[in-house]
């Protein structure tokens, strides 16, 4: 039977590699798992119950600030980080008091010790811990080397290794919370609940409890739980979670709807075509989760070496402190060269850092929008020749502008804006959102509003009958058309804004000899002059999905 927990308070990925290998140990426990990236524990066990207070117990001894809670816990590990902040500072001051102030011997030592404690009192404990359970790692090496300084007298130097791998595991512990918070972003857009329909009456229930076929119904403003085809209702759809496209899509009976989207203007009815496991919200969320298990060959080699070069170094280190003390026949010197030697091969740098910075790089790629499927595949880029982007939400900020007011009965052009945004201003579409904001007049209440599907909206206004959005299917730009009483008085082209770090990325691309092409379903006149102003090498138009 399969168990999951959330883990907090593993700062470092060789940490967590490292309880894991100690968990699988345990008897009753089989196939334990950490996923750093999510902070979550999984395990198989015949008696769970049992199974988690030994893991309890180990991790307690082995981590000290780790902490494990059942899935769904909102506990976070801001507390832990908090309290080495203010440890370490507290060490780093007196430090600076020990250094700098003369006093008695005895006072000297109880300070010196008080802060080696502060500075490392997590570092210290682990690295006996991991001792008798046969580990030996970076832990230990620190704690070596500030003992070896303490004994022949080279204080200063002994905090200073402490206070900076300290300090290193602080910013590190920042770095893992900062990536961490950009992946959870990502993967709320899981809905939370799901409206099926039971007798004719709806009942809320969660997503992973609805049956394959199912009917649910889906409100205004609520996000579509599953995936499935429309059975009744017309509404826009808002995919930009899905898709990047800020445009919303029409979707009508027996159009298929993917989950993840917000419906705007519902209700609709859908016959679901997924389970929750199989949908594709929870295909997308299980990218982000799982990019940590698709490992490069480089985090896979030092993980494997970690634990042997790390007992190599110890040995090397006894074997330059025999040599020096043979040679220069002073065992101060000897050790001091030792310890020396295991300060400078400490295997922090790439034991650490190493699977830190891919896990911090695709943490930064998904703030920024780009989920990449595990380090294998950020390796992989270092090898890329040709790039494709998509235009809408992605070079494009999604936020339209009006670029061009055309008349053709005189009128001028705050007022096309005007009649355009009084049948726009009830409407959550990209579009009319774009004109109302341009709209300089106080709008006022029309009569006879009405919804012509996949055109726009009549409307009754000063005894005339209008017309907003588009019937002529030709014209090459987005455009939006004000008809009054069945003529063409004037229409609004607008134009997705371009990001302002578009250019500098195709630039950099260019500059590295990275070809790249814009793919876009919109027509080739918008392509091509978004292409040229960014600085694309090649673009696609009227494309398919």
């Amino acid at each position: 039977m399969q168990s999951k927990f959330k883990i907090i308070g593993l700062d470092c990925p060789n940490c967590a590699r490292s309880l894991q290998t100690e968990l699988n140990k345990l008897e009753g426990v089989s196939n334990a798992e950490i996923e750093f990236v999510n902070s979550t524990l999984t395990f198989d066990s015949e008696n769970p119950e049992e199974a988690i207070k030994s893991i309890k117990t180990l991790t307690k001894k082995l981590e000290p600030h780790a902490r494990i809670y059942s899935e769904g816990s909102d506990n976070k590990n801001k507390k832990g980080l908090i309290i080495d902040i203010i440890s370490i500072f507290l060490g780093v001051v007196l430090g600076v008091i020990l250094l700098t102030c003369h006093m008695p011997t005895w006072l000297f030592w109880i300070l010196y010790v008080i802060s080696a404690l502060l500075l490392g009192w997590k570092t210290y404990l682990k690295a006996i811990n991991l001792l008798c359970k046969g580990i030996i790692n970076e832990n230990l090496l620190i704690t070596i080397s500030v003992i070896g300084a303490s004994i022949i007298s080279e204080h200063m130097e002994g905090l200073m290794v402490i206070a900076l791998y300290s300090i290193g595991k602080v910013f590190e512990g920042l770095a893992v919370n900062k990536s961490r918070n950009s992946i959870e972003k990502l993967v709320r857009m899981q809905p939370e609940y799901a409206n099926i329909l039971v007798d004719g009456k709806e009942k809320r229930v969660k997503p992973d409890e609805v049956a394959l076929g199912s009917m649910i119904i889906v409100h205004a403003g609520e996000k579509v739980p599953l995936d499935g085809i429309v059975l009744k209702g017309q509404v826009l759809v808002d995919n930009q979670s899905l898709t990047g496209e800020s445009v919303p899509v029409q979707r009508a009976e027996g159009d298929e709807i993917l989950s993840g989207g917000i419906v705007l203007d519902g209700p609709l009815e859908i016959k679901t075509t997924s389970e929750q496991k199989d949908s594709t919200v929870t295909k997308i969320m299980n990218l982000a989760e799982n990019a940590s298990k698709n490992k490069s060959k480089t985090e896979t080699f030092i993980s494997k070496i970690t634990r042997w070069y790390t007992l190599g170094v110890v040995i090397i280190a006894l074997v330059v402190l025999g040599i020096v003390w043979i040679v220069t026949k002073n065992f101060e010197l000897a050790l001091y060269r030792g310890l020396i030697f295991l300060v400078v091969s400490c295997p922090c740098a790439f034991a650490i850092s190493v699977p830190l910075s891919y896990f911090s790089g695709l943490g930064n790629a998904s703030k920024n929008g780009m989920l990449i499927k595990g380090s294998n595949f950020l390796d992989a880029c270092a090898g890329l020749n040709k790039v494709a982007f998509d235009k809408t939400g992605t070079l494009t900020t999604g936020n339209f502008e009006i670029k061009k007011v055309v008349s053709y009965n005189g009128l001028g052009d705050e007022d096309i804006i005007y009649l355009c945004a009084l049948g726009e201003q009830n409407s959550l579409h990209p579009l009319a959102k774009a004109v109302c904001n341009a709209c300089k007049k106080e709008l006022t209440n029309v009569e006879n509003i009405r919804e012509i599907a996949g055109e726009g909206v009549c409307f009754t206004y000063n005894d005339k009958e209008y017309f907003v959005g588009r019937k002529d299917k030709t014209l090459k730009t987005t455009t939006i058309e004000l008809i009054e009483d069945n003529v063409k008085i004037g229409q609004i082209e607008l134009a997705d804004t371009i990001k302002t770090s578009s250019r500098n990325a195709c630039e950099g691309l260019n500059a590295l000899g990275i070809k790249t092409t814009l793919l876009s379903g919109d027509n080739l006149e918008s392509v091509e002059k978004v292409a040229n102003e960014i600085g694309i090498n090649e673009a696609k138009s009227q494309l398919l999905p």
